[in-house]
C-alpha cells in the first residue's frame, strides 16, 4: 500500500495528473455517495498529487490508482470489523491516509481523521487529544504511519478492544473477496472530530446525504467549479476544509489536486504559491493566517519564480476574516499576477459538512468599518465617523449568502430575529447539517432548536450577507460591557517586541467579578526592557477594550493551537488556571503585586 522507494532509496517521482481529462466528460456533482464520485472520475487521468519542500512530486495518485487501491483494502478491512465500526486514521498529507479513507467507504467503515503530532502543545498534548478522540469514537482500530506507532499505542493503551495498525503493514492483512460492502446513500460517511478550540473535540456525524449535498452545493454554486480547474492546499486533511474542500469537492468535479504537506508550508509558505504557479492551479483556500505568512515572506521570492495570474479563487476560512491580512496579501502579490477580487471570504462549520455561505465571485470583497465603542455599548455594528478614532475603528469582512437551500439566521437575545447590523447569534439550516455528535445526545440535543442549528457564532446581517464578530463562548463580559478578545489580541500584536500571533486574551472569575488576562509572547528583554513594555500593553489594552487587565508576558511558543492553526483560548487558559505561567506573571513588574485569589476549574 504505501509508496514504495527506487533503488536509491527516495520515492519514485512522476510527473503530476493533468488538469483535464482527455475523455470523460466533465460532471459537476450530483452524487449520492462517496463512492460513486470516485468510480466515476477513475475513468479519467485526473487525481492527486504530493509535493516536498522542493517542490519536487514525491507521489501522485490517479483517481483510477486510487479506486484499485482503496477496493483492495477494503476487502483486507470489511470483513475484519463490523459493518459501521470506526476506523480512526492519522491524517498525514499522503496517499497512504487517502487510499484508507476510501477503503472504509468501499467496507463500509467510518473513518475518524486524526491530526498529526503539529502545533499541539508537545507530545502529551498530542497523545491526550487523540485518545480523547480514539475513546470518544469507539474506534475499532487506528490506523497510522509507523513512525508514530508508540503515540498511537499509548494513546490506546486504556481504550479496550482497538487494534493498533500501521500504513505500512496494511497489504500484509488477509484479504477475503467479496466481503466489502461500500456505504449506501443513507448511510454514515465518516467521524469529523473538531479542533477543540474551545472544549474537548465532539465527533460530527458525516452522512453520505449530508456530505453529498455540501459538496454538490459547493461545486455548483460556491466555486461554480469549471472543466481544466485545479487545485493547490497546505490545508490539514483531518481539518474540515482540508478534508472536505480539497480531498473531497475537487473529487466531485474530477479535478486535480496539489498537496503541500501543513508542516512542509510553515517552514517555507512561499512554496504553497509556487505551486499555484507551476502547475497553474486555479483554487485554493487558507484561514487568514496563511495569507499573513505568505505576505511577510514575499521578500524571498526570486524573481520571476511566482505568477498567480490564474489563481480565479483564493478563498479565506476556518477563522475570522482579518482585512489586514488580505491587504497585504494583495499589496505584496499584486505586482505577480494576483487579482484582489480573487479572495472569496466564506462562512462554514464541520456541523454543516464545510460550507455556508459564499460570496460573489469575482466581486471585490466589502469590509464594514465599525465604531466598536458604539457596538460593545449597543451590541448593534454601526459604521465608523469620519470623528471615530482609529483605535475604536474595526474592519469586518463580508462572508457571502447562504447556499442554496440552506439557510442562516441571527436571533437576538430574546430569541427572534435580529434587525441588520444587530449583533446576535448565528443559526444555520440545510440538507448539509450532521444529524448530531457521535455517542454524545446530550451535546446533540443542545445544538439544534427545531430545525436550526445553533453555531456558537456570533454575527450580523449587512445587505443580505452574513459578518461574523466571533465566537460566543470566547466573549469577554465586563460590567455589563461585551468585549471581543480578538480586538485585544490584535492591539497587543502591533506592540513592537509582542510576537505575532502569540497573545491571547479570555476572562477569569477571582470571586469578585469577572477580569481581563491577556498573554503575550515576548522576545527577549531585560527585566527592564520587560517591565516597559507590560506599561505599554497595558497601556494599548485599556485604549482597545476600556478595562484594565493583568499583562502575563511569557516564552516563544507558550500559545496552545489547534490543529487547523487556530489559537485554543481555552487552553490556554487551563495553563494560565494551573500554574503553568506563574514563573512568568512577575517577570518585568517594577514591583511585586498583592497575589490575587484564582478559581481553579
Amino acid at each position: 500500500m504505501p509508496i514504495k522507494p527506487d533503488n536509491d532509496g527516495a520515492p519514485e517521482a512522476a510527473a503530476p495528473t493533468p488538469s483535464c481529462n482527455e475523455t470523460l466528460p466533465f460532471r459537476n456533482g450530483g452524487f449520492a455517495t462517496i463512492v460513486d464520485a470516485l468510480e466515476y472520475a477513475a475513468e479519467g487521468e485526473t487525481g492527486y498529487n504530493f509535493f516536498n519542500l522542493r517542490g519536487d512530486v514525491t507521489a501522485r495518485l490517479a483517481y483510477a490508482d486510487l479506486r484499485d487501491r482503496a477496493k483492495a483494502l477494503a476487502e483486507r478491512l470489511g470483513h475484519r470489523y463490523e459493518r459501521n465500526a470506526r476506523v480512526a486514521i492519522v491524517a498525514e498529507t499522503s496517499p497512504d491516509f487517502i487510499t484508507a479513507f476510501f477503503a472504509c467507504q468501499y467496507a463500509g467503515l467510518a473513518p475518524a481523521p486524526m491530526p498529526m503530532p503539529v502545533n499541539l502543545g508537545g507530545k502529551d498534548g498530542y497523545i491526550q487529544q487523540v485518545r480523547l478522540m480514539i475513546s470518544g469514537a469507539k474506534a475499532s482500530a487506528v490506523i497510522g504511519p509507523v513512525s508514530l506507532h508508540e503515540f498511537m499505542d499509548e494513546a490506546a493503551r486504556d481504550v479496550a478492544g482497538v487494534e493498533i495498525l500501521d500504513f505500512e503493514t496494511l497489504d500484509d492483512l488477509p484479504p477475503e473477496p467479496g466481503s466489502a460492502k461500500p456505504f449506501g446513500a443513507d448511510e454514515w460517511c465518516y467521524i469529523q472530530y473538531s479542533s477543540g478550540s474551545t472544549s474537548a473535540p465532539k465527533g460530527v456525524i458525516g452522512t453520505q446525504s449530508s456530505v453529498c449535498a455540501n459538496l454538490s452545493a459547493i461545486i455548483n454554486h460556491g466555486l461554480y467549479a469549471r472543466q481544466g480547474d485545479r487545485c493547490a492546499s497546505w490545508l490539514p486533511l483531518y481539518h474540515d476544509m482540508g478534508l472536505i474542500g480539497f480531498m473531497l469537492a475537487p473529487l466531485f468535479a474530477q479535478m486535480s489536486v496539489d498537496f503541500l504537506a501543513t508542516s512542509d508550508f510553515v517552514r517555507r509558505p512561499l512554496m504553497w504559491l509556487r505551486l499555484i504557479t507551476e502547475h497553474k492551479a486555479t483554487l485554493t483556500y487558507s484561514p487568514s493566517f496563511g495569507y499573513d505568512l505568505a505576505a511577510k515572506r514575499a521578500a524571498r521570492a526570486e524573481d520571476g519564480a511566482i505568477d498567480l495570474s490564474n489563481l480565479r479563487v483564493a478563498g479565506i476560512g476556518g477563522d475570522m476574516v482579518r482585512p489586514e491580512a488580505l491587504n497585504a496579501f494583495a499589496e505584496a502579490f499584486g505586482p505577480m499576477g494576483f487579482d484582489r477580487n480573487a479572495f472569496a471570504p466564506s462562512y462554514g462549520m464541520a456541523e454543516a459538512t464545510l460550507a455556508i455561505s459564499f460570496p460573489e465571485l469575482g466581486a471585490p470583497i466589502t469590509i464594514d468599518d465599525v465604531d466598536m465603542r458604539h457596538y460593545t455599548r449597543s451590541g448593534v455594528a454601526q459604521p465608523a465617523s469620519a470623528v471615530t478614532l482609529p483605535d475604536n475603528r474595526r474592519g469586518f469582512v463580508l462572508c457571502g449568502r447562504p447556499l442554496p437551500d440552506h439557510g442562516i439566521e441571527v436571533r437576538n437575545e430574546n430569541g427572534e430575529p435580529a434587525g441588520e447590523r444587530e449583533v446576535g447569534r448565528i443559526f444555520i439550516k440545510g440538507p448539509s447539517l450532521t444529524p448530531g455528535y457521535f455517542s454524545d445526545p446530550d451535546a446533540s440535543a443542545v445544538m439544534y432548536r427545531g430545525e436550526w442549528l445553533d453555531t456558537g457564532d456570533m454575527g450580523y446581517f449587512l445587505n443580505g450577507q452574513i459578518v461574523i464578530t466571533g465566537r460566543a463562548k470566547d466573549l469577554i463580559i465586563i460590567n455589563g460591557r461585551n468585549i471581543w478578545p480578538q480586538d485585544i489580541e490584535w492591539a497587543v500584536e502591533n506592540v513592537d517586541g509582542v510576537r505575532g500571533g502569540g497573545v491571547a486574551a479570555f476572562s477569569v472569575d477571582d470571586g469578585r467579578g469577572e477580569r481581563i488576562v491577556v498573554i503575550a509572547e515576548r522576545r527577549g528583554m531585560n527585566d527592564e526592557a520587560l517591565a516597559a513594555l507590560k506599561r505599554e500593553i497595558a497601556g494599548v489594552i485599556q485604549n482597545a477594550a476600556g478595562a484594565p487587565a493583568e499583562v502575563v508576558l511569557v516564552r516563544p511558543h507558550s500559545m496552545v493551537m489547534t490543529s487547523s492553526g487556530k489559537l485554543s483560548r481555552a487552553k490556554v487558559k487551563q495553563k494560565y488556571l494551573s500554574g503553568a505561567f506563574d514563573e512568568e506573571k512577575s517577570s518585568g513588574d517594577a514591583a511585586p503585586r498583592p497575589a490575587l485569589a484564582e478559581a481553579r476549574v
